[in-house]
């Protein structure tokens, strides 16, 4: 499942993955399970808005991780 995100086209972050959303960028949204209960909120809101499939994964690390950075992320999303 996570293998998608390593190659694809992709946005890193709640903040720009949220805008992508909107705007009709995204094809899938990753968010992970140990994110803040507010992000969860927003990006599933958005998702569910948006008509975009939403993959929980276990936590921040295995995520960010899937997305070749150094750092924990709370969500992520494969472009069109």
């Amino acid at each position: 499942m996570l293998e998608k995100l390593k190659n694809a086209d992709k946005v890193v972050g709640t903040r720009r993955l949220l805008r992508a959303i909107r705007a009709g960028e995204i094809a899938e949204a990753y968010v992970a399970r140990d994110a803040d209960l507010f992000i969860l909120r927003q990006v599933r809101q958005a998702c569910n808005e948006a008509g975009v499939r939403m993959v929980e994964v276990d936590t921040m690390k295995q995520l960010g991780e899937a997305c070749g950075i150094e750092v924990k992320t709370a969500s992520a999303g494969i472009k069109r």
